[in-house]
């Protein structure tokens, strides 16, 4: 009999609801339970635990060994994107759901798992509902396979729905909160990030003792406010603050540094991104502040790309943020626009696997043998334009043929290598090219937020722009970025020279241990040569145009670029190297980003020629002519 315990879980009070767990346990083979292990339900398979996000899968794996007063990768292990630390003793395995999905590529059926939890699952992203539209198949197969799916938010009636079983049940158990009061501004700011440090110092002077957690949209806005509150305790002489930055790509030790408790008399303040919405609990956050904003990807189906947009937030999002306060005692949330505003949000984003570029996923799910998309079950069904888009990009890409099927050895490789496809087929293609060690680099740096310092002050950004100029090249920014990492490197990973030039030293070391992985994977799992082009630029140049072809733009007589494919008009990023430059003709990118224009970012600079010669089943010369 198949049985799917779904919790609605919020900070877990386990004494007082252990009557319910245990009832659970007894009648039910499929539940949700924190304190698995010690029921023994580690003795027919591993409890695998997946996270959003890698530095949940750490965080968590570090706190569950703590509590057994054990060192991480010994019973209680984690794998996460190029970083592994298990052994033959681990039980319990956090992993991010890329690793699970990569799993089931080897093993269908998941027989190495007696428990598989599903955390986080309400912010529904691509993954997520890949995996549960997968586990609905295991679970046909493989009814003793116990499979929990845990929620945040109350939406646990549609996973009900989408498995279709009697014997699902959903368990609500409720946390002891305390009251939060939520502030509202009286009319619209203008730049919230100074609102948001504007806010925390007058927190920090009127408020009662309690750290502060602050909600940004990226890396660089927190990193600007993390640098605009120095200013402020500068200015102020007060050393009573103490900012702590909080985004994905930081380090494993400088994640840690949020959950240290600041010294006697010293008031704690956290710039987070969305990643502490759910996937972490900061202990001593008693106030919230929120920018009433959050930075997603949407995908374009018209210009076949993915475009970074910053959105205004949803309720449940509004809503999750403001949970982060009054954990411990009442709690105060300070939301950085009027109510009038919020009441106009809307509930919650669509999944999304709605609003995403879905050519990675279906690379994934071609690669367990499941050739039509469309009638793949998905919680949530992708737009089948959406579908068509990534299949044509992935058939562009030579990824599967006219019949749809992987090809073999491209189509194979780009699917086990844990990278956007393009990217995988870059490094592909790198191989036969001789410049596969610069191109390693480059995609490690491209997996990192920016490595050049954006300084808050005038006189700071100035220095820092002319202190980039030491790397910048016209051949654009993926050879500005390798350029970087190489001087790095000779300087011997200097953090005296990071600062010198104005450069994100916890970025670039982020990069270089990407890097080390990389070398791993390639040399261990994909037979890659390794092999150094010796500073040959158009080697390099070629070899991205290789991957990037689809992402060509042209110089038009009106002074704007336009994309190859559809004419989309686009703008050089004012953070590109080339900004300043004199427009070269032909480029590609990596990525648009959509604000007040649509800017293209990570440009390289590429001569015509090289669109017929590389992708010559895709572009002829004639066409691109007859478009200038």
């Amino acid at each position: 009999m198949l049985i799917i315990l779904y919790f609605l879980k919020a900070q877990i009070e386990y004494y007082l609801h252990i009557y319910i767990i245990i009832y659970c346990v007894i009648n039910y083979p499929i539940f949700f339970f924190k304190y698995l292990y010690e029921l023994g339900w580690h003795t027919k398979g591993e409890i695998g635990i997946t996270q959003p996000r890698r530095i949940s899968a750490i965080t968590l794996a570090n706190r569950v060994a703590l509590e057994r007063g054990e060192v991480v990768g010994s019973t209680v292990g984690f794998v996460v994107k190029f970083l592994e630390k298990t052994s033959e003793a681990t039980a319990i395995k956090y992993m991010t759901e890329g690793i699970l999905l990569r799993e089931l590529l080897t093993d269908p059926l998941l027989m190495r798992y007696s428990v598989v939890v599903i955390d986080e699952a309400h912010e529904r992203n691509l993954i997520t509902d890949i995996i549960i539209g997968l586990l609905k198949k295991v679970v046909s197969k493989r009814p003793t396979l116990k499979l929990i799916i845990s929620s945040a938010t109350i939406d646990a009636e549609t996973f009900a729905d989408f498995f279709k079983t009697n014997s699902s049940i959903i368990l609500s158990v409720e946390g002891r909160t305390h009251p939060i009061s939520i502030f509202y501004l009286s009319n619209p700011c203008a730049d919230y990030v100074n609102e948001a440090v504007e806010t925390v110092w007058k927190i920090h002077k009127k408020e009662a003792q309690g750290d502060i957690l602050v909600f940004l949209t990226g890396q660089e806005e927190v990193l600007q406010a993390v640098s605009l509150t120095k200013d402020y305790m500068n200015l102020k002489d007060d050393n009573t603050l103490q900012p702590v930055p909080m985004y994905g790509s930081l380090t494993h030790k400088e994640q840690l540094k949020v959950f240290f408790a600041a010294e006697k008399g010293v008031r704690k303040v956290i710039f987070a991104t969305n990643i502490a919405e759910t996937s972490i609990t900061i202990p001593g956050v008693v106030y919230v502040v929120d920018c009433g904003f959050i930075k997603v990807k949407w995908f374009d189906s018209d210009s076949a790309t993915d475009q970074l947009v910053v959105v205004p937030t949803s309720k449940a999002t509004a809503m999750q943020r403001a949970g982060r306060a009054g954990r411990t005692r009442p709690g105060k949330v300070y939301r950085l626009y009027t109510e009038e505003d919020f009441e106009k949000l809307p509930d919650r984003f669509p999944p999304e696997i709605r609003r995403c570029e879905l050519s990675a996923m279906i690379l994934n799910i071609k690669a367990l043998g499941i050739s039509n998309i469309l009638k793949f079950n998905f919680p949530s069904p992708p737009p089948a334009k959406n579908v068509l888009a990534a299949l044509e990009t992935l058939h562009a890409l030579e990824a599967i043929n006219n019949e749809g099927n992987l090809t073999k050895p491209l189509g194979y490789f780009m699917a086990e290598m844990p990278l956007p496809p393009m990217l995988s087929r870059m490094l592909y293609m790198s191989g036969s090219m001789n410049c596969s060690e610069e191109i390693l680099t480059i995609i490690a740096m491209l997996q990192v937020e920016t490595v050049f310092a954006h300084p808050a002050t005038g006189q700071g950004q100035i220095k820092a722009r002319v202190a980039k100029r030491n790397f910048e090249v016209a051949e654009g920014d993926l050879i500005t970025m390798l350029n970087v990492f190489t001087a790095f490197i000779e300087n011997d990973q200097s953090k005296q020279f990071c600062r010198t030039y104005y450069l994100n030293y916890r970025n670039l070391n982020s990069a270089y241990e990407l890097r080390q992985q990389l070398v791993i994977l390639a040399k261990k799992h994909l037979n890659l040569p390794l092999k150094s082009c010796d500073g040959n630029v158009e080697t390099i140049c070629k070899c991205i145009t290789s991957a990037f072809f689809l992402n060509a733009a042209y110089l038009h007589y009106t002074g704007v670029y336009k994309r190859i494919q559809e004419g989309l008009d686009l703008y050089i990023h004012p953070l590109s190297s080339l900004y300043t430059l004199p427009q070269p003709q032909y480029i590609v990118f990596t990525e648009l980003i959509h604000t007040t224009k649509i800017f293209m970012s990570n440009i390289t600079v590429i001569k015509e020629e090289w669109l017929a010669e590389l992708s010559s089943h895709y572009y002829c010369k004639t066409s691109i002519q007859n478009n200038v």
